[in-house]
C-alpha cells in the first residue's frame, strides 16, 4: 500500500486537522440512542405495563409469596430468569444516564464555542430540546418497574401536578386516570417511555445530523497541498467506504461506547429493584437519590422555603411550584433563547463557521459558568441531608447555606470567570505588541541587561514549549 494510502500517517493527520473529526459529544449521544433503542425493545416485549395485584413465585426467594404489581413481577422475572435479562436492563439503565450526560456536555461545547450563532442556530434548538426530552425519557423508565423509587418519582409527579394554579388537581386526576395512584399512571408511561419519545428523540438527532452536514461543523477542513480543502482520503465504491478514516473512526467511537456500556452493566450495579422492594403507597425508601441528572429538581425542593399565599381563597404553594415549575422553565426557555438574546445584546447577526474561544467572549464565558454554578449548586442541595451527617453539622444550618449560596456563587463564578478571561485575552495583545518572554537575558555593551523576546504565534495557532 502506498505511504499516503488511506492507513498511513499523513491521512489520519489529516483527518484529525479536519472539520470532519466528529464532535465526541454528540457522537456518543447518537450511539448511546442505539444502545438505547436495541435493548429497549427487548425490555418492552418482555415487560408488563400492568398495576393488577399478582403473588410471587419467581425464583428471587426473599420475595416469594409477596402481592407484587404485574409490572414489578415482569421486572423481576427479565432479571432473574431471562437469559441476559439483568445485563440487559443494568445496559439500558446506565445508558440512559450516559445519554443526558452526554447532551449536556454537547450543550456545554456548542455554548461556550459559540457553535449556535448563524447558521446553526436551529442545531442548538435541538440539542437544548433534547436535553429535557433525555430527562423525562429516564424518569418515566424510573416509573415502570413500580418498586419503592417508582413510588418516590409518583409522589413527586403528584405534589407538583396539584402545585400548578386553578387546574392542578384536575390536572393530576387526568394524568393518574383517577385517584393516586391508579391503575392507568404506569400503561401510560410505558407507551409514553417505549414509543412516544424514543420517536421524537431520534427523530431529533437525525434532524440534527442532516443539519450539520447541511451547515457543516464550525471550522473549516485543512487545507491540502493543493491549496483545496482535504477532507480524507476517498476511494471508489464500497473500498472506498470502509477504508475512510471518518468511518473507521466512527465505528471505534461506537465499539468504544458500546463496550463501556456493558462493561458498566456487567460490574457496576444499579438500580436492584429487589432489594428496594415493591411499591407500598404511604411508604418511603431511606436514603433514595433520583437519578443525577433530576438532582437539581431534587435539591430545590430541599432548599426552597415552605411557603404558601392564598389567592381568592386558594392556597398556591410557591415551595413547589417555584422549584419544580418556574425554575426549571425558565431555565430552559433562556437556553433556548440564548441565541437571540447575545445576537439582539450584541447586534452580531453575521454568519460566523469558526468556533469562537472561550476568553474572546468574556461575558457569554461568563454567564455559562454562572449557570453551571447554580445547577451544581443545586444539585449539591439534593444531598443536604448526607453532607449534615456526614460531617456532622446542623442540618437546617446546611440548608440555609445552600440557600444563601444558589444566589450569591453565580454572581461571584461572573466575577472571577469575566476577570479571567479579560486577562488572558489582555496578555495575548500585550504579547502580540512586545513579544513572548522567553526568560533569556543579555548584556548590552553598555552593561546593561534586558530580556530577549520572541514574536507570539499567530492567534489560535498551537506552538510545542
Amino acid at each position: 500500500m502506498s505511504a499516503r494510502g488511506p492507513w498511513s500517517s499523513e491521512a489520519w493527520s489529516q483527518q484529525a486537522r479536519s472539520g470532519r473529526w466528529p464532535l465526541p459529544f454528540a457522537e456518543i449521544a447518537l450511539y448511546d440512542l442505539v444502545v438505547l433503542a436495541a435493548t429497549g425493545i427487548y425490555l418492552a416485549v418482555f415487560s408488563s405495563p400492568s398495576m393488577t395485584r399478582v403473588i410471587y413465585h419467581g425464583s428471587y426467594g426473599p420475595l416469594r409469596g409477596v402481592p407484587v404489581s404485574r409490572a414489578y413481577e415482569s421486572a423481576l422475572h427479565i432479571s432473574f430468569d431471562m437469559p441476559g435479562g439483568l445485563l440487559i436492563r443494568q445496559v439500558h439503565q446506565w445508558a440512559a444516564l450516559i445519554f443526558v450526560a452526554a447532551v449536556c456536555l454537547q450543550l456545554l461545547q456548542l455554548f461556550f464555542t459559540g457553535a449556535f450563532r448563524r447558521p446553526r442556530q436551529l442545531h442548538w434548538l435541538i440539542w437544548v430540546a433534547l436535553l429535557p426530552l433525555g430527562m423525562v425519557e429516564g424518569w418515566t423508565g424510573s416509573i415502570l418497574p413500580d418498586d419503592m423509587l417508582s413510588g418516590g418519582g409518583l409522589s413527586l409527579l403528584q405534589g407538583v401536578l396539584e402545585s400548578i394554579p386553578v387546574v392542578g388537581t384536575h390536572l393530576m386526576l387526568w394524568v393518574f386516570g383517577g385517584a393516586v395512584p391508579g391503575q392507568q399512571i404506569i400503561p401510560r408511561m410505558y407507551w409514553l417511555h417505549y414509543a412516544v419519545l424514543p420517536a421524537i428523540m431520534i427523530g431529533l438527532l437525525i434532524l440534527a445530523r442532516r443539519l450539520a452536514r447541511q451547515s457543516g461543523l464550525t471550522r473549516p477542513p485543512a487545507p491540502s497541498s493543493s491549496g483545496r480543502p482535504d477532507f480524507g482520503w476517498r476511494g471508489r465504491g464500497w473500498r472506498g467506504l470502509v477504508h475512510d478514516p471518518a468511518v473507521i473512526t466512527a465505528l471505534a467511537m461506537f465499539s468504544a461506547t458500546c463496550g463501556v456500556l456493558i462493561l458498566l452493566g456487567t460490574f457496576a450495579q444499579i438500580d436492584p429493584i429487589w432489594s428496594i422492594g415493591p411499591y407500598q403507597p404511604g411508604a418511603a425508601t431511606a436514603g433514595a437519590v433520583p437519578d443525577w441528572y433530576m438532582g437539581f429538581l431534587d435539591g430545590g425542593l430541599r432548599i426552597m422555603p415552605g411557603w404558601q399565599v392564598m389567592i381568592a381563597g386558594h392556597p398556591l404553594a410557591l415551595a413547589v411550584l417555584v422549584p419544580a415549575l418556574i425554575v426549571p422553565g425558565a431555565f430552559f426557555t433562556l437556553l433556548a433563547a440564548y441565541p437571540l438574546l447575545e445576537s439582539w445584546l450584541t447586534g452580531d447577526r453575521r454568519v460566523h463557521l469558526r468556533p469562537a474561544r472561550p476568553r474572546d467572549a468574556a461575558i457569554r464565558t461568563a454567564a455559562g459558568v454562572a449557570g453551571i454554578t447554580f445547577y451544581g449548586l443545586l444539585w449539591a442541595a439534593a444531598a443536604n441531608d448526607q453532607i449534615a451527617y456526614h460531617f456532622h453539622l446542623d442540618l437546617f444550618t446546611v440548608t440555609w447555606v445552600f440557600r444563601v449560596a444558589v444566589f450569591a456563587g453565580p454572581v461571584l463564578a461572573f466575577a472571577v470567570t469575566r476577570w479571567i478571561c479579560l486577562g488572558l485575552a489582555g496578555q495575548e495583545r500585550e504579547e502580540a505588541e512586545h513579544g513572548r518572554e522567553t526568560g533569556r537575558i543579555v548584556m548590552n555593551p553598555d552593561g546593561g541587561f534586558s530580556e530577549i523576546t520572541e514574536p507570539a504565534p499567530p492567534r489560535g495557532q498551537l506552538t510545542r514549549r
